[in-house]
């Protein structure tokens, strides 16, 4: 819809205009404070109705009583009072959206928060929709790269796939979505960051990061910080996710990240007890599977009749003391198409990404990943649960033979290879290499603490090679031959 279009719309609602007698609701505030607001009037409000108030506020009816109106706040001034007049909008709950919001830190309701003008934009996104038909959507098949090695090869993620990031808080969730986000450099997706609750220091940090390595040339940074109201903090993935949505209907690849939903669901537990709901477990209302149910429903991959794009979400979730079982956890876990489970054991012992890869799956990744590393990885994995279990023999002081000290050595050494360093995504080419290199012993002479060094090589003959995805192990193979040789 261009300009030009909006004004003769306009022009043609100014001629229509006519000045009849006209009957408008009207509500009173009762009370205020927390975030909500009680108001009586308004019979004909209905759940999700856009407030808008005397002063300039603007709320969201969220909870229906016999005789009053419960709102949450999306943005309240000083002068919002008992006593002051509310109407009801007649329209649902939209952000502004388009390309111009790339690169921009923005609040869930489309301001700006870098100080920056107001990005332009004609055209609006509800924030609730329906999740895409069945018939509108596509098999996930297309990889969606992470940069990380024990991840893209172990636990591969589809675009389109709803894939968890579970964990303690303090063991790397949000670096390994960081660490995706900017290594969708040069790949055309294009990435919403959604910040929940997030204290304004891990804020700050977060986007310096995106900004330093040149992530935000194509992100949309969604902020709803600690210190905003629980309203803005509710709506916000609600409010990525719209951005999202229009890109992914325009034929784009999107990647979204929820960090985290753990926060999103305290705050609506907050919002709902606040508002005299009935409480269920852990005080959660009835309704909580539900809200983050439909949210990561809309992520999908379309068919090639509705356009092609996708969205991939990599929601956040923390747990306490690794209790994966968890009321929320688990609701997630069976929302989602599988889980990045993250180990303190693993995280004390030096192993980073503490990624535990006997409670990680990825149901619907290994379809998209790419035949060569698919076939590689899986041989590998085998090598890795197998090492972990006879490891935990050798706890016992038992004697081994010759042939289970070798394995136990090879897995030692697997172990420090699927190590890496943060903000150090790694090419998919690198990933098919390093795997053949190790499943074909070319990686046994190395000991574990020289492993990176192998590595290296590798990485160093990777940006001189012609060869693709779709080479034969055997051209891989004498490559690998050729940068391995001692100098």
């Amino acid at each position: 819809m261009t300009i030009n279009t909006l004004l003769d719309k306009q022009s043609a609602w100014l001629d229509s205009y006519s000045l009849d007698l006209r009957i408008v609701e009207q509500g009173t505030v009762i009370s205020v404070g927390d975030g909500i607001s009680w108001i009586k009037g308004l019979p004909s409000a209905a759940i999700e109705d856009i407030l808008l108030f005397a002063d300039g506020s603007k709320g969201m009816v969220f909870d229906l009583n016999y005789d009053k109106v419960g709102a949450i706040l999306l943005y309240a001034s000083e002068q919002l009072t008992a006593g002051t007049t509310v109407h009801l909008a007649k329209h649902p709950l939209s952000v502004p959206v388009g390309d111009d919001f790339i690169g921009r830190i923005i609040d869930p309701l489309g301001l700006p928060l870098d100080g920056q003008p107001a990005p332009h934009s004609i055209q609006r996104e509800n924030l609730e929709k329906a999740s895409p038909a069945i018939i509108a959507r596509d098999f996930v098949q297309k990889p969606l790269y992470t940069g990380i090695k024990i991840i893209d090869t172990l636990i591969p993620i589809g675009k389109g796939q709803r894939q968890l990031l579970v964990g303690d808080e303090g063991l790397g969730r949000s670096a390994i979505a960081i660490d995706t986000v900017i290594n969708q450099k040069n790949k055309n997706v294009w990435c919403i960051y959604v910040l929940i609750g997030q204290k304004r220091s891990a804020v700050v940090n977060t986007i310096d990061i995106l900004r330093k390595h040149g992530a935000l040339e194509y992100t949309v940074c969604v902020v709803a910080e600690a210190s905003a109201l629980p309203g803005l903090q509710y709506i916000a993935p609600f409010a990525g996710c719209a951005l999202a949505e229009y890109w992914m209907a325009q034929g784009l690849d999107t990647l979204i990240i929820y960090d985290d939903l753990s926060t999103h669901a305290r705050t609506y537990r907050e919002l709902s007890l606040l508002l005299r709901r009935p409480p269920g477990r852990e005080a959660y209302p009835g309704d909580i599977f539900f809200i983050h149910s439909r949210l990561l429903e809309r992520s999908t991959s379309l068919n090639a009749e509705n356009g092609g794009g996708s969205m991939t979400a990599l929601p956040i979730v923390e747990t306490k003391q690794g209790e994966i079982a968890a009321y929320i956890p688990t609701n997630l876990i069976s929302i989602t198409d599988g889980q990045i489970y993250l180990d303190n054991d693993l995280f004390v012992s030096g192993f980073r990404p503490a990624i535990d890869i006997t409670r990680s799956v990825s149901r619907i990744g290994g379809k998209a990943q790419h035949a060569s590393i698919r076939h590689q990885a899986g041989q590998m994995k085998l090598d890795y649960l197998q090492f972990l279990e006879l490891e935990a023999f050798t706890r016992f002081g038992q004697r081994l033979e010759a042939s289970m000290e070798a394995r136990i050595k090879r897995g030692r050494l697997l172990r420090e290879i699927l190590k890496q360093d943060r903000l150090n995504p790694l090419d998919s080419l690198f990933q098919l290499a390093w795997l053949i290199a190790f499943n074909q012993g070319l990686l046994n002479s190395a000991e574990p603490k020289d492993s990176q060094n192998w590595l290296a090589r590798i990485e160093l003959g990777i940006k001189t090679t012609a060869l693709t995805l779709d080479s034969s192990s055997e051209q891989w193979q004498t490559a690998l031959h050729e940068w391995l040789k001692s100098p």
